[in-house]
């Protein structure tokens, strides 16, 4: 893991630079860290109103969690009874993780956030948010960001903001949202934001049960960012349906409308996409550009992951919306040849319409193979994380692109979350692609990735089929040991102790 920080005594001091009273919104300069190697930032020159937000703020660091077992989709196959390739074509699933008795959100996250700090040689102090963005609740009133407050404990650093955030598969992007417009904001100190999201995702035993996973990432938020987030470019779609939800607070498992679902995905993609050209398309406008904005101004494209194949139909529906779009499409030649039936089309009509998403689908394919496909490694081999599906995506893109190949693209990402809320929003590379940039330490320290998943364990599904039954039968209980051998967690990991008669649940961390 490549270092972010010098081998000093102290890794990172920081400096409080906003003075309170009668003062801009913003500060006049900016110090997140002082020490020598350290992500930095410079002085803000206040001459012009735009210079007073901190430079580029985006993510800086990204750490991965997922379990060390799974099981194989074609096994899956065989044992469910169901007809061969039906998982692993029909959803595009390889392979699907899940967590060993020891394990519970709150150890998920404890992990990639140890994770985290540890690989990037950060001190414990120099974090002033957290928030946590997860559907997994295990205590209806105790946030599991108050039990990562446990890893700041020697550091004496209370002086923490932030909390859980939970709407489906969505809180970690608005938890990523909070935390960038936290450094933007009036109230930030000169620390960095993290940004945690963590999610285990089961189903009962049926046609749901391949389309779970189980993961966690970890993402340091702050200026001068190798990712930012372009400012003022997001596009947000949000109604009331019921396509996913966890009424039945006692079980872990959601009611869920397959075929709604997927409706309300493809409505809020296409509502999203909307606002994010007429947002984008303004901006340029005031720098004298005036062509449409479509996929292409995207050189990659991410998306939450439910299952891959809805990822494929996705790009598809995307370049339906260009088409539908686009004032005279060429049908002769080109992306759009063979398309004329479907232009009197509207998108609306279109939700289970065979023939336009085969159609689309087939001209969208290259778009997928060159933007998309290489984000779907972790999706693919572990399976729908929830809330960190998105950012998995991000982290399998950064695995498997170089620093060149990544420098000054645009990124964008769709954040889905049932019931429903989602957002399209873009991430700017840094053009800085050299050895040693910040951008080359990202993408660095996310090579290892391939190998991590190689180096899990693969349970027979019989063995998968009785630790969920196992896992349902008492995951609720209390004055409870977890059953099983700790021994094929990864090091380092975090487990789940025991739960005393009062529920409150005591944790350790395996040696690395």
């Amino acid at each position: 893991m490549f270092r972010f920080f010098s081998h000093s005594k102290r890794c990172l001091q920081v400096k409080r630079v906003l003075q309170r009273r009668e003062q801009p919104p913003w500060p006049a300069h900016h110090v997140a860290a002082t020490q020598k190697g350290s992500f930095s930032t410079t002085p803000v020159d206040r001459s012009s109103r735009s210079d007073l937000w901190p430079k580029d703020v985006g993510i800086l660091a990204l750490e991965v969690y997922f379990p060390s077992q799974y099981v194989e989709q074609v096994e899956l196959e065989k044992y469910d009874g169901v007809e061969a390739g039906k998982y692993t074509q029909g959803l595009g699933q390889r392979q699907m993780g899940f967590c060993s008795a020891h394990e519970d959100i709150n150890s998920l996250c404890l992990t990639v956030v140890q994770r985290l700090v540890e690989r990037s040689h950060l001190s414990w102090d120099s974090i002033g948010r957290l928030e946590v963005g997860t559907e997994t609740i295990i205590d209806k009133s105790k946030a599991v960001k108050t039990v990562l407050m446990q890893l700041f404990q020697d550091s004496g650093n209370t002086d923490v903001e932030g909390i859980d955030t939970t709407n489906a598969c969505y809180g970690g992007t608005a938890s990523l949202f909070n935390a960038a417009d936290w450094v933007e904001s009036s109230s930030w100190d000169g620390r960095y934001a993290l940004v945690v999201c963590g999610d285990i995702a089961v189903y009962a035993t049926g046609n749901a049960r391949p389309t779970g996973g189980a993961g966690a990432v970890a993402m340091l938020v702050g200026p001068n960012a190798p990712l930012a987030l372009e400012r003022g470019l997001r596009g947000t779609h949000m109604e009331n349906a019921y396509d996913f939800y966890k009424p039945d607070l006692a079980s872990e498992y959601p009611v869920v409308d397959g075929k709604l679902s997927i409706q309300c995905y493809f409505r809020a993609l296409d509502q999203c996409y909307a606002v994010y050209r007429k947002k984008i398309q303004s901006q340029w406008q005031k720098e004298g550009i005036t062509k449409p904005f479509t996929m292409e101004d995207f050189q990659f494209i991410i998306f939450h992951t439910p299952f891959c194949k809805l990822v494929q139909k996705s790009v598809g529906r995307l370049l339906l919306n260009d088409f539908l779009a686009a004032p005279k499409p060429d049908t002769e030649s080109g992306i759009y040849k063979g398309l004329q039936s479907f232009r009197g089309k509207k998108l609306e009509d279109t939700y289970s319409d065979k023939d336009v998403e085969k159609a689309f689908q087939k001209a969208s394919l290259e778009i997928f193979n060159q933007k998309t496909k290489p984000s779907l490694l972790l999706s693919s081999r572990n399976g729908n994380m929830y809330t960190p599906s998105v950012y998995g995506c991000l982290a399998s893109l950064l695995a498997q692109c170089s620093a060149q190949q990544l420098a000054g693209s645009r990124i964008g990402a769709f954040s889905y979350g049932s019931g429903l809320a989602a957002s399209l929003f873009s991430l700017r590379v840094s053009q800085d692609a050299a050895p040693g940039s910040p951008l080359d330490k990202l993408v660095s320290s996310l090579s290892d990735l391939q190998t991590r998943l190689d180096s899990r364990k693969c349970f027979p599904p019989e063995e998968f089929a009785q630790i969920m039954k196992l896992r349902e039968d008492t995951h609720h209980l209390a004055n409870h040991t977890p059953h099983g051998s700790k021994d094929d967690l990864f090091p380092g990991t975090w487990y789940l102790q025991q739960i005393d008669d009062k529920h409150r649940r005591e944790y350790a961390r395996k040696p690395l």
